[in-house]
């Protein structure tokens, strides 16, 4: 790589002539600054605006700026795949054109690469983080994106940020093959990384020109996600492959508790004569312990280092979390049952998966949230 640069900005852009130079302007304000020899590259997906001739005046006068216009495969995530090729330091980032990402902080993402990270995300959600001027349902199917995001890596709290930072070596060579917006998904799946940081900014609403968020674009998301999924699981490798792991041992031990629930009831009820609301009070509980030491020593490895009271602490909150499924599952079951006119049984295997999907979550995010 070029010892001149040792920051490649890379912008991706279609049709933002309101505000491609000012976003040049900016980076370049702040790079140079903060010290900070930066390349800014503009990989446009040939917009039909003045865009181009607008990126090329300012080529001609900035030695450090340089444009590619993308023909065909046209996407932000490819135009971002590109601008990594091209690059020529080892720290890469990306911004968007429209001031959402605000250039101010580039320097943080600058030095917590250099600092020993492999990603720095810029997070909307983790403390500090915001949203300014979107309205309800934006703001719907973007926490919608994210909590679905949040299944395959947990950790993040804003995986599908797309404001980051990366080192060169965590994309040199990786699969990508992005679809719509949402690389950083694709760089988190596919990369090689071990280490992240998140940096709070705050998300304002594009300055200038009309959003790109589409029907196409939430498609393309979920494509994209199945896309990461099948990589992680054939390939057996990365942070996907680790996390349903977790989901799969989950879904065992589930299994597990399913049959000494059952088993139990009838020992105490055929056998030990026990009233039969007693007997399933006795196995229901007695199948949340079997589900809680599992899960604990299996599913999360938390292994025997625990002092006692964080280990009660731990299952305190387990069976909280297990009595907000069985609540899921009968409301669902009732809803459908009775509202839908469903089969019980099909409307009870909906429910068993909501619960199933609530206490995986949950459990993994708060009762072993640090494991």
């Amino acid at each position: 790589m070029s010892e001149r640069y040792n920051l490649s900005v890379i912008i991706p852009t279609f049709n933002e002539e309101e505000n491609i130079a000012a976003i040049i302007g900016a980076v370049n304000d702040v790079c140079s600054k903060n010290g900070i020899q930066a390349e800014i590259l503009v990989v446009d997906d040939n917009s039909n605006d003045r865009t181009i001739p607008i990126v090329q005046d300012i080529v001609r006068r900035c030695e450090n700026v340089r444009l590619i216009v993308r023909m065909n495969d046209h996407g932000l995530s490819q135009s971002v795949v590109d601008g990594f090729r091209a690059a020529r330091s080892d720290i890469l980032l990306v911004i968007d054109a429209d001031f959402s990402h605000p250039p101010e902080l580039i320097p943080r993402f600058y030095e917590a690469i250099r600092g020993g990270a492999d990603i720095a995300i810029g997070s909307r959600y983790t403390k500090g983080g915001d949203i300014e001027e979107w309205p309800l349902k934006r703001r719907i199917i973007s926490l919608g994106a994210t909590a679905f995001g949040r299944i395959l890596f947990p950790e993040i709290t804003d995986p599908v940020s797309g404001f980051f930072a990366v080192r060169r070596e965590v994309v040199d060579g990786a699969p990508l093959a992005p679809r719509g917006y949402k690389i950083l998904m694709e760089v988190l799946g596919k990369g090689r990384w071990r280490s992240f940081v998140e940096i709070p900014f705050v998300f304002r609403d594009r300055a200038e020109g009309e959003s790109k968020l589409r029907l196409e674009t939430m498609l393309d998301y979920l494509r994209q996600c199945c896309g990461i999924i099948w990589f992680s699981v054939t390939h057996r490798t990365g942070p996907v492959w680790t996390e349903w792991t977790k989901i799969l041992r989950f879904g065992i031990v589930g299994l597990s508790g399913i049959f000494v629930n059952m088993g139990l009831l009838y020992v105490l009820t055929e056998v030990a004569g026990l009233y039969y609301l007693v007997s399933a009070a006795i196995a229901i509980e007695t199948s949340i312990v079997n589900n809680f030491i599992w899960n604990d020593l299996w599913t999360f490895n938390s292994g025997g280092r625990l002092r006692f009271t964080r280990r009660l602490h731990r299952f305190v909150s387990f069976q909280v979390v297990s009595m907000g499924g069985l609540a899921i599952n009968m409301l669902i079951l009732y809803l459908l049952v009775e509202v839908g006119g469903i089969y019980y049984l099909i409307a009870n295997l909906a429910g068993i998966f909501a619960a199933f999907a609530w206490n995986f979550m949950v459990n993994r995010h708060f009762t072993w949230k640090n494991v």
